[in-house]
């Protein structure tokens, strides 16, 4: 049986995605590379756009002005199976938006550490 919500690796992928969400919002490039697998597999499906492979991603990154958009997280699940897999989802609000925005990704643990090798962001519909 898999054992899921360890607290050691709850702890762990907590850490990476606090660095995730903190090179978000400054907008460092290098982090935000170094935490995606280096691999054609990996995928980031963001509000409009859908990006196949590292090298898309990378290049939409350094490609977006200013980064993006500055947000509030609003909640966060995360969940872990076993020692090397585990999922982040949250719930965001851009700053001076309505909407509600949704990220999911999926980390595995590699051999350089944790890694971001699936990502989805939407929005919801606008409600006011």
């Amino acid at each position: 049986m898999i054992l899921i919500d360890d607290p050691a690796i709850v702890a762990e992928v907590t850490a990476m995605a606090d660095r995730y969400e903190a090179a978000l919002m400054a907008n460092e490039l290098e982090t935000l590379d170094a935490l995606f697998r280096d691999a054609p597999e990996t995928i980031r499906y963001g509000v409009g756009e859908m990006l196949y492979g590292f090298a898309e991603i990378a290049a939409f990154r350094k490609g977006r002005a200013g980064g993006s958009p500055q947000r509030r997280v609003l909640r966060r699940v995360i969940t872990t199976f076993g020692t090397d897999l585990a999922t982040v989802n949250l719930e965001f609000q851009r700053e001076g938006a309505t909407r509600i925005g949704r990220q999911s990704q999926t980390w595995v643990r590699t051999d350089e550490g944790w890694k971001i090798t699936c990502a989805h962001v939407s929005l919801m519909a606008d409600v006011s």
